[in-house]
């Protein structure tokens, strides 16, 4: 039976700067790309929004931060017109900020 070491074996003869670009580089792998939504989805959005803040029912909402897609799930406290961003207070009662061109789905969440 061969025991093989994997990639220990190799990190011996590879310069730490290597090392680095090689963990990049898979790290890389991982970010999703940002999809673009078309108008009908953009206007389904917007309904789901303004429903949500005149009822002040609880959403879930899918936004792209940082190269990945992030779940929120609270109730809209108002948007900042000027700075084109939601607030939403989730459940612990902390404050996020999403930007409009950064949504990507909003749906109605359960009350919790």
């Amino acid at each position: 039976m061969i025991r093989d070491r994997g990639r220990i074996k190799w990190t011996s003869m590879m310069l730490p700067e290597h090392v680095k670009l090689l963990r990049d580089w898979a790290q890389e792998d991982q970010y999703e790309k940002e999809k673009q939504l078309d108008e009908q989805q953009l206007e389904q959005l917007n309904d789901t929004i303004l429903e949500a803040m005149e009822f002040n029912r609880p959403v879930s909402i899918a936004y792209y931060r940082r190269r990945k897609y992030e779940l929120v799930i609270g109730k809209i406290h108002y948007w900042d017109e000027l700075g084109q961003k939601l607030h939403v207070v989730d459940r612990f009662e902390e404050v996020h900020r999403i930007e409009i061109a950064a949504i990507a789905d909003v749906r109605h969440a359960e009350e919790w």
